[in-house]
């Protein structure tokens, strides 16, 4: 009897250290999926704020709880399933499908720097049209729909970045990585953006108090909104480029093409035998080229785009000026 107890206590040890050994192997997992999806994140954080501008102050936080339930929705209800069954039956698919969206972070960092630099027009993102109508239900759920919309895709970004840090491990692990990462990130996003609209109010009240400390607190928290907006933007920028330009250039390895990822990895090897810092000077010199890459590919795409739509706009502005000069001017019905 005691051999038995002890023969099941044995048993129930080694389960209990095998079970500490899946959790941590899930942690690791979320820790790295997540550290890699870092470039979409930030730029999420940025673009989000913009589209509650203009909401009265008691509708900022509902508006951003209502997006990221939204944005959850995305990540566990719709992308994840789906994702997860391609890598299961067609994980061929993993690295082009991430080619895709590592051309689309590109293709975002390169636009936002051409914005930049007035060569082309500035895109807004939708926002509120005025106070007035911002507290209509009817324009409060346009804003969300719009901003979940724009989630959706940020939010594919995410999730497929991550899944390629764990395709190594079981259904069951990516499974529950992926929905570790979803979570965290969401609540980590929209928790800073709820904190970043609402600063300049609690800045606001700070700077009422007659305290001086508070006071000068206050007025701070104000004036360093706009500044914090425009840093996130930049960071986002940069991030999204070498992001990207990291998928493209491992993607590229991968599918046969080893020139560029055997060129960057050529450059990395010098500084990378360099004691106690090689490790980080060769994260920083690949770093730097697929921030290049992730520009020149990005610039290529937005000639692309933009060429065409100009080429297009110009042939329907062309044609409707044909129609109307085969129509003649317009007759006045009213001389006789």
């Amino acid at each position: 009897m005691a051999g038995g107890l002890i023969a099941l206590l044995d048993d129930v040890a080694a389960l209990v250290k095998l079970s500490a050994a899946s959790l941590d192997d899930v942690a690791a997992g979320a820790s790295r999926a997540g550290a890699k999806a870092a470039g979409v994140v930030i730029d999420d954080a940025a673009v989000t704020p913009k589209f509650v501008e203009g909401i009265s102050p008691k509708r900022e936080l509902p508006i951003i709880q209502r997006i990221a339930l939204g944005s959850l929705v995305n990540k566990l209800v719709i992308i994840l399933p789906i994702i997860l069954l391609l890598s299961q039956f067609l994980p061929w698919l993993l690295t082009p499908l991430l080619m895709v969206g590592g051309t689309y972070l590109c293709f975002e960092g390169a636009e936002k720097v051409f914005e930049k630099f007035g060569w082309i027009a500035h895109h807004e993102e939708p926002a509120a049209e005025s106070k007035g109508s911002a507290d209509s239900a009817a324009n409060e759920k346009k804003i969300v729909r719009s901003a979940i919309t724009t989630d959706f895709v940020l939010s594919c970004e995410i999730m497929v970045i991550a899944l390629n840090e764990v395709a190594g491990e079981s259904l069951t692990s990516r499974a529950i990585i992926l929905a570790i990462v979803g979570l965290a990130i969401t609540v980590g996003v929209y928790g800073v953006v709820g904190l970043i609209v609402k600063m300049d109010d609690i800045g606001l009240r700070m700077a009422k108090k007659d305290v001086p400390g508070p006071q000068k607190f206050g007025r701070f928290l104000v004036g360093a909104m706009p500044k914090l907006l425009a840093l996130l933007s930049v960071v986002g920028t940069f991030a999204m480029l070498w992001v990207g330009g990291h998928i493209i250039l491992v993607g590229t390895d991968e599918l046969g093409f080893h020139a560029l990822y055997g060129f960057v990895h050529h450059l990395e090897e010098p500084v990378a035998a360099i004691a106690a810092v090689g490790g980080f000077l060769g994260w920083l010199v690949n770093t730097f080229f697929s921030l290049i890459l992730g520009a020149v590919w990005g610039a290529i795409i937005v000639g692309i785009i933009f060429g065409a739509k100009a080429l297009f706009t110009g042939k329907k502005s062309t044609e409707h000026a044909h129609t109307v000069t085969e129509a003649g001017p317009p007759t006045d019905q009213t001389q006789s």
